[in-house]
């Protein structure tokens, strides 16, 4: 285990920013973690694959802890559950490498979710969610290790407190745990409920003349989509989706839709409206556009990049012009997927 001093996060980060750390450590156990932090006199920073935060400074007097705990297995049946099995994940492992686990291990659950970056002890941070699936259909429970006592604590679903994109670990308890296991509730396929509630999803399987779709089918499916929509943040800088859908009023959705007809919403239960957040950016004439190094990607106006070069501060200042943009014509205000630090 070795604490790197002045260490560059550029490789740490898919918006590819080149900014420093005073210190840099990965860890792959709590021994570790616990370790470094008796030891340490810095501010630290939880880091997992970088997929999710923007650093807007150029140095950073903290230490960065990477959470590298790996480790996949199935450790018990779930009771009264026909076909389900409880997987437990260590917190530093890829998300999409868990996926494609699962799916050679023929349990389904999660394959809506493929190829969406970063590891699995983010993953309840943000409750991820793709294509008519969260995280939190099928979470369990989550260990956590508290970097204040050095305690393991169980998280339970209601514990986390999980919202659209949300957590507790987002609010209450920002900053104050490192996620080391994930236990996910999966199904072996025969006895797994296929989500092909969305269009593309449909119409992947139908331009492959897919009628009867396995777990794998609908994984290469949204592979497929999020490729084609999404650029690679090995080639161009990006952090995916930077905004999240907004919820709106019924009533309000109702206005605007009479000034903008083409608007696009998804009722909830909630007697609101999910607007497309991607709509409101593209409408209100972002899409395509580039300012020197950064920009908004020219097929998804929901997803800000960094062409090379880029700094931090100037694709938040590109996202705050964004959200008052959006604030201004529509009314509604976009908030961030995107952690900035």
């Amino acid at each position: 285990m070795k604490i790197d001093k002045n260490y560059s996060l550029k490789k740490h980060n898919t918006f590819g920013i080149d900014a420093t750390a005073a210190a840099f450590v990965e860890i792959h156990s709590t021994e570790e973690l616990k370790a470094v932090l008796k030891n340490n006199p810095l501010p630290i920073y939880l880091l997992g694959g970088g997929s999710n935060v923007l650093l807007t400074k150029d140095f950073y007097d903290c230490l960065f802890v990477k959470n590298s705990i790996l480790g996949i297995k199935i450790v018990e049946n779930v009771e009264n559950t026909e076909g389900s099995q409880i997987v437990e994940i260590g917190g530093g492992e890829s998300w999409h490498d868990v996926v494609l686990w699962a799916i050679k291990s023929d349990l389904g659950g999660i394959e809506n979710l493929s190829l969406i970056p970063g590891t699995i002890g983010a993953a309840p941070i943000q409750n991820i969610g793709a294509y008519g699936v969260e995280l939190k259909n099928v979470f369990h429970q989550l260990v956590a290790f508290n970097v204040q006592t050095y305690e393991n604590q169980i998280f339970t679903l209601e514990d986390c407190q999980f919202g659209y994109r949300d957590s507790i670990f987002k609010n209450a308890l920002k900053g104050q745990y490192l996620i080391t296991k994930v236990f996910l509730k999966l199904t072996h396929s025969p006895y797994h409920t296929l989500n092909m509630q969305y269009g593309d999803i449909q119409k992947m399987l139908s331009t492959n003349n897919i009628t009867q779709p396995t777990i794998k089918d609908i994984s290469d499916a949204v592979i497929a989509i999020r490729q084609s929509k999404l650029p690679d943040p090995a080639v161009i800088g990006n952090a995916g989706s930077f905004f999240k859908n907004p919820e709106i009023p019924l009533a309000q959705f109702n206005d605007l839709k009479d000034k903008f007809p083409s608007i696009v919403g998804y009722p909830t239960a909630k007697e609101t409206v999910k607007v497309a957040a991607g709509w409101l950016i593209e409408t209100a004439g972002w899409k395509g556009k580039r300012f020197g190094a950064i920009g908004v990607h020219e097929r998804q106006a929901l997803v800000l990049v960094n062409y090379g070069g880029g700094k931090g501060l100037e694709i938040k200042d590109l996202a705050q012009q964004i959200q008052a943009s959006i604030l201004e014509m529509f009314g509604i205000a976009l908030i961030a997927e995107v952690n900035w630090l």
